[in-house]
């Protein structure tokens, strides 16, 4: 498979647990679920800190703000058993884990017994202060479709007042609800993904609705499950950051901090920080459900001058437009 550059110079490889990784990009799975979430809020902190060289970029630090803001109102309303992370692998709910991660060390006490090294924790928590944000300014997409943006966004995340001091926990909740013929390189990623970020993972193949019985079945405490869900998405178009399940379904509030992200903001968030992915979006994948009606993006399929195998399909990253992510699916 050719190797493809990221936008922070790291050329990723796929190894053979279908994970397209960058060298030293991921956390290592020994680490505490502690010093993973430190470092990946250094990645993110410093993502937010830059001056963003185009309007791609600086979309994705607003949506950031945003999306960690929602993040952060979750879990003060919430204790960390009522909570969970509805998690496939797939890559937007991959960006809203690398968000909550970051999130988490502001709102858990460390260990009593957590040690000094430095190289381990990455840079401690950002210091206390309050920012407000006002969400006024409307973004306009390549697609024409719009969001609504901060306009007074600080330079860093917004700490947060914790109600009191809490333990950080040892893992997160999250529930994974396997597609039916499901890919071998989604399976072996989620379980990879799951060990390195300290996923506490229930796995249910079920359809939907008895799935998320069982798992409340199983979790009588879960008041809440975090949800990658975006405007484009299928049944996205009229949510809010948190929207109680509809009619009969088992009852929780779904938190959609993602929800106006476009799919170019996804990629370029996850190619700029130098996060791990499924290597099928490498393979021209855009949206992954099952094997049978999932396919590559056929307008990604590689012209037949190119000089790469005809047959082949250039990267999920390179498509633009929300409106052909979908465009692999049979349903």
């Amino acid at each position: 498979m050719p190797h493809h550059h990221l936008a922070n110079g790291v050329s990723p490889t796929a190894n053979g647990s279908g994970v397209q990784e960058p060298p030293a990009a991921g956390p290592a799975p020994s680490l505490s679920l502690r010093h993973v979430c430190l470092q990946l809020q250094a990645k993110v902190d410093a993502f937010l800190a830059q001056e963003a060289d185009t309007s791609l970029l600086k979309g994705v630090q607003a949506h950031v703000r945003e999306a960690m803001s929602v993040v952060d109102e979750a879990l003060e309303r919430y204790s960390i058993e009522e909570l969970s992370l509805s998690y496939n692998g797939g890559k937007d709910c991959l960006v809203l884990l690398v968000l909550i991660l970051a999130c988490l060390p502001r709102h858990f006490e460390p260990p009593d017994d957590d040690d000094d090294d430095d190289d381990d924790k990455g840079p401690p928590p950002p210091s206390s202060s309050s920012y407000t944000y006002t969400y006024t300014t409307n973004r306009t997409a390549p697609n024409g479709l719009t969001s609504q943006i901060p306009t007074n966004t600080p330079a860093a995340p917004t700490p947060v007042r914790s109600r009191s001091p809490r333990p950080f926990p040892t893992s997160l909740q999250s529930v994974y609800i396997v597609a039916p013929d499901p890919f071998a390189e989604v399976d072996a990623f989620v379980e990879h993904s799951a060990a390195t970020y300290h996923l506490d993972l229930s796995r249910y193949a079920l359809p939907m609705r008895a799935a998320l019985d069982a798992y409340l079945r199983d979790r009588p405490r879960l008041r809440a499950v975090f949800v990658g869900t975006r405007r484009t998405d299928p049944h996205g178009a009229a949510l809010t950051h948190f929207d109680p399940t509809d009619g009969d379904w088992p009852a929780f509030v779904r938190v959609h901090p993602v929800i106006d992200w476009h799919y170019a903001e996804i990629w370029a968030f996850l190619r700029h920080l130098g996060i791990p992915y499924i290597s099928l979006y490498d393979q021209g994948y855009t949206s992954l459900g099952g094997t049978k009606d999932t396919h590559p993006n056929p307008l990604l399929k590689r012209q037949p001058d190119a000089a790469a195998d005809p047959d082949t399909f250039r990267p999920a990253y390179e498509l633009v437009d929300d409106d052909e992510e979908r465009l692999g699916r049979d349903r």
